[in-house]
């Protein structure tokens, strides 16, 4: 049974709405009908036009996992997107319908990084960003997740040398200048290391 099975249902049609109305309604219905045939599974992920239309109607839920190194370095991954641009970020991804942000982290670790994190399951920051000035993925809503390598990273995706290439990872003991999170810079900063000292000493408690 796929996510959605059961969930929608035509919209009424009364007598007492107007005739531009009652199109409206049916044609609106007609159109989400041909969405959710070509959407059976959602929970599996959308196809990006869809991605990207529902990014115009409502804002998107993503986790990021912050991660350092016994250094206090911190892992990003370079990414080459054709919305916010070519830059270093913090591993991260939208949480799919019905999933829970344990299993996106999970998902995000294994997917980015081909390994499994430790992590406090209340995370140590929520962050808003809402940018008008673009087509799509307009506002989010991240829940940034203190995180810990459950082991090495994938040496294959590490990034050699310049230029970075998309998905490739390396670690950053400052900010790099090509950063797609300003809201994460504190991170390198004192301040943020005091919010992560209290979700590492949980993490060491909960593992």
């Amino acid at each position: 049974m796929s996510a959605r099975s059961g969930f929608w249902r035509p919209m009424p049609v009364t007598m007492t709405t107007s005739a531009p109305e009652r199109r409206f309604t049916r044609d609106l219905s007609d159109a989400i009908r041909v969405i959710e045939d070509h959407v059976p599974l959602p929970d599996q992920g959308l196809p990006e036009a869809v991605f990207l239309m529902a990014s115009r109607l409502t804002p998107m839920v993503n986790v990021d996992l912050l991660i350092r190194n016994a250094q206090r370095q911190m892992l990003l991954t370079w990414r080459a997107d054709p919305i916010f641009g070519q830059g270093w970020h913090v591993p991260g991804g939208v949480v799919r319908l019905q999933e829970s942000f344990a299993d996106r982290i999970a998902a995000v670790a294994a997917n980015e990084l081909g390994v499994m994190v430790a992590f406090q399951p209340q995370p140590i920051g929520v962050y808003e960003t809402v940018d008008i000035s673009r087509p799509f993925r307009t506002h989010h809503v991240s829940l940034l997740f203190a995180c810990a390598l459950g082991g090495e990273p994938k040496v294959a995706r590490r990034h050699p040398g310049e230029p970075p290439l998309s998905g490739e990872w390396d670690w950053h003991s400052s900010c790099p200048e090509a950063f797609l999170q300003p809201p994460y810079r504190a991170f390198f900063t004192a301040v943020g290391e005091q919010l992560e000292r209290r979700s590492r000493w949980a993490i060491a408690k909960t593992t």
